[in-house]
């Protein structure tokens, strides 16, 4: 499953990062594979707000659905 598919209130354990680049920018964020990342918020037709160690972050679904994760 990727991260565009979790429902608000899921938590989720990333499990691999599928392009280099966004790996890069996710490690910036502190999100890793194997990391345990909440859902706050998914927008309609918008971006999904995660939330990891009290950071907040949002991701437009094109860089969400490069995420693959597995519910926590």
């Amino acid at each position: 499953m990727t991260l565009d598919r979790v429902k608000k209130g899921q938590s989720v354990k990333i499990l691999s990062i599928s392009d280099g680049l966004m790996r890069i920018q996710a490690i910036r964020f502190g999100f890793a594979e194997g990391a345990v990342i909440n859902c706050e918020e998914v927008i309609p037709a918008g971006p999904i707000v995660i939330r990891r160690c009290g950071q907040q972050v949002a991701l437009g679904r094109q860089m969400a659905g490069k995420i693959n994760v597995a519910i926590n």
